[in-house]
């Protein structure tokens, strides 16, 4: 997987991490680290440790996470500020921001939140405030490796022979073209249960992804898991499945990621921290 770093656009209005000099555009200046509050919205790990981070090193500085609310039992830092729900689009987020006295806005949502990451573009341009994308690094693959690449869930479901019996690693929102084959007959795993009773022949495993390769592989072969599926989300929390597949010699449907949005973008949490840093 690749290594870290921070990568700033022409006109960003940002300094890059390493301290050198960028583009500043006019309407945007960057706020310093003793400036007002920061926004991250969160929902991943990398959300998570970023609020920590910091709060570790601005402890005089206001940080509101802010969640979504899909999941009933989130895992938080402690002793956090956390807003839970919508905002009502980016005119809603636009209006939070100025209300709050945001100066920076971190989005640190899921890598496939391209909806989020526009109503962020928008809402921060409409409260004149400054925005920057945590994004983890894509998956690579790696010798031993048989992915078949595709574009979208559609896609993926069209890319299953009949008679399979896939591992859906893609959560409880995002099954509805599978339900429509019913040739196959997967085991999907999510962390909250569905909204509607699965297809018969499914198997249901309610459970977060396991960090272990060798779990995932256990319950790949107990299973009979004959393709894994999943987004390439990136990060290490849930690669254990990735390798799993490799191990197994399972061929991999890896739905490719929406493009990246525009400005400036870190891909780890240190870049972040670095990246205000250098700019106050």
């Amino acid at each position: 997987m690749p290594g870290s770093s921070a990568t700033t656009p022409p006109g960003s209005g940002v300094e890059a991490a390493d301290g050198s000099a960028q583009d500043r555009s006019s309407d945007e200046s960057w706020p310093t680290a003793g400036a007002a509050a920061i926004l991250v919205l969160g929902g991943t790990a990398e959300a998570n440790a970023l609020v920590e981070a910091l709060r570790a090193r601005w402890p005089e500085r206001r940080v509101i996470l802010s969640l979504a609310g899909r999941t009933r039992a989130p895992h938080l830092p402690e002793g956090v500020a956390v807003r839970i729900g919508g905002f009502g689009g980016a005119d809603g987020l636009a209006a939070f921001l100025v209300a709050e006295g945001i100066s920076l806005v971190i989005d640190a949502t899921h890598p496939f939140a391209a909806g989020m990451a526009r109503n962020v573009q928008k809402a921060a341009a409409s409260a004149g405030v400054c925005r920057l994308k945590l994004l983890r690094p894509e998956w690579q693959p790696v010798e031993g490796d048989r992915w078949m690449a595709v574009t979208c869930l559609a896609e993926a479901c069209r890319a299953l022979p009949a008679g399979a019996r896939p591992f859906l690693a893609l959560g409880r929102q995002h099954l509805s073209p599978f339900t429509r084959r019913g040739d196959i007959s997967p085991l999907a795993r999510m962390i909250e249960p569905p909204e509607q009773p699965l297809p018969e022949g499914w198997t249901l495993v309610l459970a977060r992804p396991s960090s272990d390769s060798q779990a995932e592989a256990a319950l790949m072969r107990e299973n009979g898991i004959s393709h894994l599926v999943t987004r390439n989300a990136g990060g290490a929390a849930s690669y254990a499945k990735v390798a799993a597949a490799r191990e197994l010699g399972l061929p991999v449907v890896m739905i490719a990621r929406p493009p990246a949005p525009e400005g400036t973008v870190c891909e780890t949490v240190e870049d972040v921290v670095a990246a205000i840093a250098a700019a106050g």
